[in-house]
């Protein structure tokens, strides 16, 4: 295996200097008040004031600070130190006590001695992990006896689908390191950057069991036929934030949610 966390930290550090200047962000908005989490995510944490949450991958930091706005005790971790440096700053500048980690996931127990009443991660985020029993370890590591577990993310099948949808081409089970080489991105689909990345697919079953074998009590397990962001191709908007492919509608599980408790 090539060094992903590497060549995955290089993409993510490109990204993100596109990422806070793109209208996918809208970071200006954000600046002003704007809440950047979901109603996905929203509905499954409920009232977090005076709760402590380890957010894991949290890219450039909206999403942990909006946990901050609604009064939580918020942490975020990512791997890419351009990231985190963004998300320091606009901490710093908004005057709120949100704190932030440059870290690998698995290396995170070294770096970090706290313990959590929440762990919350979300969209797009352990497809760039290898090994879903040791990230479902550390999570359980980080939750107090009791403390919440609480993850929305991407489907499988669709990252079963090549980018316009048309053709199936990799397997809903893990296998071999994908790797690619890629131009512009996700939030900017015309940015002038090229880079590499490493990722994996992973199956329900295999994030199921590796939290269940990890500690982590499930509370609840949902499947959506939408997602909350226009971060793909031939999408139409059926809502506010509801987008879905345009020529598989409601027939594609785009999104679920697991909620779990530490015994």
């Amino acid at each position: 295996m090539e060094d992903y966390k590497k060549i995955n930290k290089a993409a993510w550090n490109l990204k993100t200097d596109i990422h806070i200047k793109s209208e996918f962000y809208n970071n200006a908005l954000f600046l002003k008040g704007d809440s950047s989490l979901k109603h996905i995510e929203l509905d499954l944490l409920g009232e977090i004031k005076g709760k402590s949450i380890l957010h894991l991958q949290c890219h450039f930091g909206q999403d942990t600070i909006s946990l901050s706005r609604l009064g939580a005790k918020a942490t975020g971790i990512d791997i890419s130190d351009n990231a985190i440096n963004y998300a320091q700053n606009m901490a710093k500048a908004l005057e709120i006590d949100t704190k932030f980690i440059c870290s690998d996931i698995y290396e995170l127990p070294n770096v970090l001695d706290d313990k959590f009443d929440i762990v919350f991660t979300s969209y797009g985020v352990i497809g760039w992990l290898p090994d879903l029993k040791e990230w479902a370890k550390v999570v359980a590591h980080f939750l107090k006896p009791g403390g919440q577990f609480i993850m929305v993310e991407f489907h499988p099948v669709v990252w079963m689908f090549d980018d316009d949808f048309s053709s199936i081409d990799y397997s809903y089970f893990k296998g071999a390191e994908i790797i690619e080489q890629l131009e512009g991105s996700y939030a900017d689909r015309n940015a002038k950057i090229k880079y590499s990345t490493i990722t994996w697919t992973h199956s329900l079953s295999e994030v199921i069991n590796s939290l269940i074998r990890s500690g982590i009590h499930l509370t609840g397990f949902e499947e959506y036929d939408y997602s909350p962001y226009n971060c793909f191709k031939h999408t139409i908007q059926i809502d506010k934030d509801k987008y879905r492919i345009k020529h598989l509608n409601n027939k594609l599980p785009m999104v679920y949610a697991i909620t779990g408790v530490k015994l």
